[in-house]
Parts: structure tokens; sequence; C-alpha cells
């Protein structure tokens, strides 16, 4: 979005804690802001909101958008302070358990205009907090199709990949991305792969623990006891992901919770791979069942085992009509530059003058 708002003539201006991508930003023009954004504590959270109207002030702010809940406090404030536009971008379905988990994310709801990420989110928003619906907008996520475009991604990669992960030639590669946290569904796919054992395959978990070892040894436990010694991997995170699906026969989301709009699902239709992914949440949006990739019955290894069987065992012709119509359809629907136009024309509606409009 920071590229998309300086391409089209505005100033992107990004308040955070930091991290790999502050060059990125440096790179297209936008300014950073190194501000302890992501802690709740509410004395820093009180003290950002200063830091924020300041800023806001300096740099003549027209707009202010919060992703996340905790920033999200202190920029409502700052914004509703200094008098100008306030949006939000509503991600998941955040825990309601109790009246302060619903209050602290009703914060998320307070934008002139509410951005759901997928329907699946835009229905939770509207079941669980008090918004007016001409707020309410759905931008489902979108795609870099020119990083995740399997024109581009040259047979080297894909050979160097599986030569750093020392996969056996030839054996088809079911996948599952995401760092290793049990929501998202390590355990269930190896389990899963327990009923599959007549099947050719290999499997590769690609994720950082990110301090989670005990997991992590749990997965390799598991992985002996099931019998997949040899047969499933743990790889850390992959620093060419657009080759990893390329590598792969089928990409899996198995996410026990719903996600509110699952990357995974997009790239690896992107790529044009198979993906079989929890029937559950925004997947149901990303997924057309058996024509696009194929949903199974969410925390249930047994369901998961019979849609990986049926992906394993398509043709290649019935492989090749599902890769051109899920490319098409990301494509088309789940694109980076559709994404960002949606955003830009709610920024656009926001403007008071005319003569703001971006783009």
């Amino acid at each position: 979005m920071a590229a998309a708002l300086t391409k089209a003539g505005g100033t992107a201006i990004i308040a955070s804690e930091g991290g790999h991508l502050e060059y990125e930003l440096q790179r297209i023009g936008a300014m950073h802001l190194r501000l302890p954004m992501a802690s709740k504590n509410p004395f820093v959270m009180a003290r950002n909101i200063t830091r924020l109207k300041k800023a806001i002030i300096a740099h003549d702010v027209d707009i202010v958008h919060a992703r996340s809940r905790a920033p999200a406090w202190s920029s409502y404030f700052a914004a509703k302070a200094t008098g100008r536009h306030f949006i939000t971008t509503f991600h998941a379905p955040y825990n309601i358990a109790n009246g302060f988990k619903r209050r602290y994310n009703a914060i998320m709801t307070k934008g002139e205009r509410v951005i759901a990420i997928s329907q699946f989110i835009a229905a939770h928003i509207e079941a669980n907090y008090k918004v007016e619906r001409t707020k309410l907008r759905v931008v489902q996520r979108g795609v870099d199709l020119l990083h995740f475009d399997p024109d581009q991604v040259s047979a080297e990669r894909v050979i160097k990949l599986a030569t750093d992960w020392r996969l056996p030639d030839g054996v088809p590669l079911v996948m599952l991305p995401g760092r290793l946290t049990r929501w998202k569904g390590q355990a269930i796919l190896l389990e899963a792969l327990k009923e599959l054992r007549d099947l050719d395959f290999c499997c590769a978990l690609v994720g950082s623990d990110q301090g989670r070892t005990s997991y992590r040894q749990e997965l390799e436990r598991q992985i002996i006891a099931n019998d997949l010694a040899g047969k499933a991997f743990i790889f850390d995170n992959c620093t060419d992901m657009a080759a990893a699906y390329m590598l792969s026969d089928v990409v899996v989301s198995a996410s026990t919770d719903p996600e509110g709009f699952g990357r995974v699902v997009s790239e690896g239709q992107a790529m044009g791979r198979p993906v079989v992914a929890s029937d559950h949440g925004g997947a149901r949006e990303q997924v057309i069942p058996g024509t696009t990739g194929f949903l199974f019955e969410n925390n249930d290894a047994s369901s998961l085992a019979k849609a990986l069987r049926t992906a394993l065992t398509l043709s290649a012709d019935e492989r090749a009509k599902l890769s051109k119509i899920a490319i098409n359809r990301v494509q088309t629907l789940f694109s980076k530059d559709r994404m960002c136009n949606a955003t830009l024309g709610l920024y656009n509606e926001l403007m008071r003058k005319d003569a703001h409009k971006l783009g």
C-alpha cells in the first residue's frame, strides 16, 4: 500500500517498531517513524497518541489508517484530536470470549471506513459489533502477481531449492507453509498422511518455530511415530517461496482457527498449484471445490487425507485445467493491484477536496 500510495502521488508514512522491511520503505520513497506501536501497555499507548499527533501535524497527514488493535487505539485518538480522517482494516475474527476483549477489539470498527479483508470478516463484524453498513467495505487481500508468477520462476531456482532441502527426485511434494504454531494445523496434516502410505509422496512443513521449540519437537516425534521419517521434513523460513510453490504438487492450508483471508491459499493458486484448505473462514471465498482446489472438514485428519488423495491423483489434464482456472481467478479477483486500487478509492472518498485525489 505504501508503494501504491506513493505512486499515486501521495505521501506514505508508516509508524511501526521497525523490521526487515524498513529498507524497502525507503526504496519506494515512503517515510518510516519508529514508534513502539505494538505495545499494549496503556502508558505507552497514551504516549503514542502524543507522538502521532505531532507527526500528523508536522507532515500534514490527511488520513490515518490503522491495521491492528493496539496501534488503532492510539491512532484513533490522535486522528480525532487533530481532526483527521480515520480508517481501519479488520484482519481476523478476534477473540470475543469476554466483554473486555470485545471492547478492546471494537476500536477496529471506529473508522469512517472499516475495511474487512473478506466477506467472512464482514459477516463477523456485523454479527458481533455495532457498525453502520454504509461504513463497511470488503477489500480482499491481494497477491503480488509479479512475484508469484509461474512463468517467472526458473527451473534453476526450483532445482536449487530441491537440492537445499535434499528432497528425493521425482516424488510428489505436499507443502504446508506457515509458522510452526499449533493452530496452523501441521499436526493435523501429519496425522492425515498416515492414511496415504500407499501413495508416493514427501511432505515439507515450511516455517520458523519462532522460539516454539516444544511444538517443533512434538512434530518431530509425530513424524517418527507416524512412520513418516524420510518422507516428512521441517524447514525454517524459505527465502524463495515462489520456487517453493513451483516445487510443490499440493499446497495445504490446514489452519484450525478460521483465517480472515489466507494468503497461502491465493499464493498457491497464483502459482497454479492445487490447494487443499480447511472449510471455514476466508478459504470458502478463495477456493471453488473441485475447480480451483479442495476443502476439507476443519480439524479432521481423515477428511484432509481424502482431499489430499484426490489432489495427488489428479491426471495431467485435470491438473492443467485446475491450474489455468486457479491462476485466472487469482489474477482477476485477488491481485495486489486490485487491493491497492480499492483501498486508494476509499482514501479518495474521505479526502476533503477533489484536488487532493490520488491517482
